[in-house]
């Protein structure tokens, strides 16, 4: 299952790696062994944030994914299932279904 991942950072903690001259290779070292999708970088909230397209199995696949940036940048991490057009497509019959019932 894809799951839409946002890392807000702790903004101490980033700046802290910047000073060291470590921000970017500390999250590119995280994202070599995560392997996303896709990974953006944005401000939210005055603070860093990454967001990340992956694909998970089974649940038990949320630590290797939230616990690097938990101990690397002190991260908040939300987990958010997502789907892509096919997904969609996939999903008419049950909401064909929902829209017969309680439409």
């Amino acid at each position: 299952m894809r799951f839409m991942v946002k890392i807000l950072w702790d903004v101490g903690k980033g700046n802290e790696l910047a000073r060291k001259g470590a921000l970017g290779s500390t999250a590119q070292s995280i994202l070599e062994e995560l392997k996303p999708e896709a990974a953006y970088f944005v401000a939210e909230k005055g603070k860093r944030c990454a967001i990340l397209f992956v694909n998970m199995e089974d649940a038990s696949q949320i630590p290797a994914i939230a616990e690097p940036w938990f101990l690397a940048v002190n991260a908040a991490v939300e987990f958010k299932p997502v789907m892509v057009m096919e997904d969609l497509v996939k999903a008419g019959p049950s909401i064909e279904k929902a829209v017969k019932k309680f439409g």
